[in-house]
């Protein structure tokens, strides 16, 4: 499914025009990304959470070169569902 079939759904569930309903879905894409930049968790209950997680610095070995590369420590956005929404998704 891509935005704009979201876009599309959420217009015709709530008869509202795809013009209105686009820039709200924009909106709310634009301030979960500034939220989790800013290093703020966003809680959705009974959806999910999209959080912010600290990965360390590793080594890792390039084996075709057969030495060692440092992975530098970094943060990545990561969705966790809630248990409701995996008991939806284990249901059907």
């Amino acid at each position: 499914m891509t935005k704009a079939d979201i876009i599309t759904k959420i217009s015709r569930k709530t008869q509202v025009d795809e013009s209105l309903v686009s820039p709200i879905v924009e909106s709310f894409m634009a301030t979960v990304k500034d939220s989790l930049a800013n290093n703020e968790n966003v809680y959705l209950r009974e959806f999910g959470s999209f959080v912010v997680k600290h990965r360390a610095q590793k080594v890792a070995r390039n084996i075709s070169q057969k030495n060692h590369v440092i992975i530098p420590a970094r943060h990545i956005p990561v969705f966790k569902p809630s248990e409701t929404f995996k008991g939806q998704i284990k249901q059907e």
